[in-house]
């Protein structure tokens, strides 16, 4: 529920948006201080016969630009944590879930230095890797199921290896600035699974303000690939492994205890954005910007992942709990709840909340407590 009291990524990601989700439920009480007024999204489309026609010289340029922002290395990190040898502590599991057509875990563990990280897997039937990565990538068709997504804008881009940096500007309640977001991405693929990587990168063209606050600290990435399908039809499902952290400013207990109580909420809007996304695409729509750039991904050199050359400390994956460890571990103590509302009010940048306002919130996570 943080993310509903105080919300990148995921980009996205994709958990995307595990720490915000709780706030969107916020957003639909009937609380008056809870209005927020979305800003207009800005959309996109480009034709294909523009990035046929673009020079050799203008794509020389926006590869040394661009390209470097996102490279090999970030490819090496992604996979080294699919394979659980980052060297990392343990992941722990927060959730299972399932509605018809997806299933959806996570796990979360908090590193000794930074923010508290994700790891998520959803699997998707009756999709393709292809499919699934396209709908991820494209942000002028997010604005149809993601929310808290206001604004997004192509900074820049190479047309050689489909490295992109876009702007996102991402809605927080009205007590707390928006955050705004520059993030460099780039797909690898092997063997028909894409290796995306979005990540946290600088900006001399984008000014810095004071409002919306940038979040600098931003990692959101995940694989796309085909899976055995449960209904035993081949692989006909589309599994994604997500990893995810941002640093948006907010005390992190607040963070994971919201993380933990508003994911599914977000999470679940993926299936039916994606369903709504294959029929768009099945009717013909033209494809927007992002997702023709979505399909311009590097090839992996096959060994590459046996040469990774990664730590010997392998990190490592909890067992789902049982229900004595949910109950045990949902029991939040009466000093967490209210010393998280004083963080809160302490962390606000817009003025000293009143006592009647942090104490409506302290009724809020009062009534979750008890719901546990």
């Amino acid at each position: 529920m943080l993310a509903k009291l105080i919300p990148h990524m995921l980009p996205v990601s994709i958990i995307w948006e595990l720490e915000l989700g709780w706030l969107n439920t916020l957003e639909e009480t009937d609380e008056p201080w809870l209005a927020h007024k979305p800003a207009a999204k800005k959309s996109i489309s480009l034709s294909i016969s523009e990035y046929q026609n673009c020079s050799t010289s203008q794509q020389n340029e926006e590869q040394s630009n661009v390209a470097n922002l996102v490279m090999e290395k970030d490819l090496k990190h992604l996979c080294q944590l699919i394979e659980m040898k980052d060297g990392g502590p343990t992941w722990i599991q927060m959730m299972d879930h399932s509605i018809p057509g997806m299933r959806y875990q996570a796990w979360r563990r908090h590193p000794k230095t930074g923010p508290p990280q994700y790891h998520a897997r959803t699997v998707f039937e009756d999709a393709t890797p292809e499919m699934v990565r396209d709908f991820f990538w494209d942000d002028e068709f997010r604005g149809t199921w993601d929310a808290m997504l206001a604004y997004s804008a192509i900074i820049d881009e190479c047309l050689i290896t489909g490295t992109m940096i876009v702007q996102w500007i991402r809605k927080f309640p009205f007590f707390c600035s928006d955050r705004e977001y520059i993030i460099g991405r780039r797909i690898w693929e092997l063997d028909g699974s894409y290796y995306c990587v979005t990540k946290g990168v600088p900006c001399s063209s984008v000014s810095r303000r004071t409002k919306p606050r940038r979040v600098d600290l931003y990692y959101s990435s995940w694989c796309v690939r085909a899976v055995e399908s449960r209904m035993g039809d081949g692989l006909s499902a589309c599994e994604v492994l997500l990893f995810h952290h941002e640093e948006m400013g907010i005390p992190w207990e607040i963070a994971k205890l919201g993380a933990r109580h508003g994911m599914w909420g977000t999470v679940k809007k993926f299936e039916p954005g994606l369903r709504a996304y294959q029929k768009a695409r099945a009717s013909g729509v033209p494809l927007s910007r992002p997702a023709l750039m979505a399909q311009i991904t590097t090839k992996i050199n096959p060994g590459f992942p046996r040469s990774l050359g990664v730590d010997d400390n392998s990190s490592e994956t909890e067992a789902p709990p049982n229900s004595t460890n949910r109950s045990s571990g949902s029991k939040i103590p009466k000093l967490l709840i209210f010393g998280g509302m004083f963080m809160l009010a302490c962390s606000i940048e817009r003025g000293i909340l009143t006592m009647a306002f942090i104490s409506g919130v302290a009724r809020k996570f009062a009534n979750l407590r008890q719901s546990l």
